[in-house]
């Protein structure tokens, strides 16, 4: 039986995948697919579907980037979980970040095997200048690095080379 870090950290990544999976359905069933709301002269709810990674990376490809995206998200999901399983305790910050990409990859992930395809609908623009469309998945992911990248150049808590008092990892 796993223990009780390991399902607060799986319950977070449990936590991220409903909510992904629930404001896709929603917006599956709300907005008809290549349309948008608009929303505030910045915001539109749009509807799409990308057969690509970040930023529709290799979208125009010819099929294989499905099952190739598929088995990334699967083979990082059992790295990410490794890691939580190995972490130490007062890692809190590490396990946090690792849960948040843990949750985003399993609901692409999921979105790849359902469709073939990642459903997007968060599209945020200015003027001419439009940023591409993700959803609540593609924000975990990044909001799990950008802890993950704190975690590592702000070591706050660890043990410093120059003597400061601080508990290690």
């Amino acid at each position: 039986m796993p223990d009780r870090r390991m399902i607060r950290w799986l319950s977070i990544a449990g936590l991220v995948v409903v909510a992904d999976q629930t404001t896709k359905m929603w917006i599956e069933h709300a907005i008809a697919p290549g349309t948008s709301i608009h929303v505030w002269p910045v915001f539109d709810l749009v509807h799409v579907h990308n057969t690509g990674a970040a930023f529709s990376f290799l979208a125009d490809g010819s099929g294989w980037q499905r099952e190739f995206f598929l088995l990334v998200g699967l083979a990082a999901s059992v790295w990410i979980v490794w890691m939580l399983a190995r972490a130490a305790r007062d890692q809190v910050m590490f396990c946090v970040a690792l849960s948040l990409v843990l949750g985003g990859a399993l609901g692409n992930v999921i979105d790849r095997i359902r469709l073939g395809a990642v459903v997007d609908f968060l599209h945020f623009h200015w003027g001419p200048h439009s940023f591409p469309a993700f959803n609540v998945a593609d924000s975990a992911i990044t909001c799990g690095a950008a802890l993950l990248l704190v975690d590592a150049f702000f070591p706050g808590g660890k043990s410093r080379t120059d003597g400061s008092q601080a508990a290690t990892r």
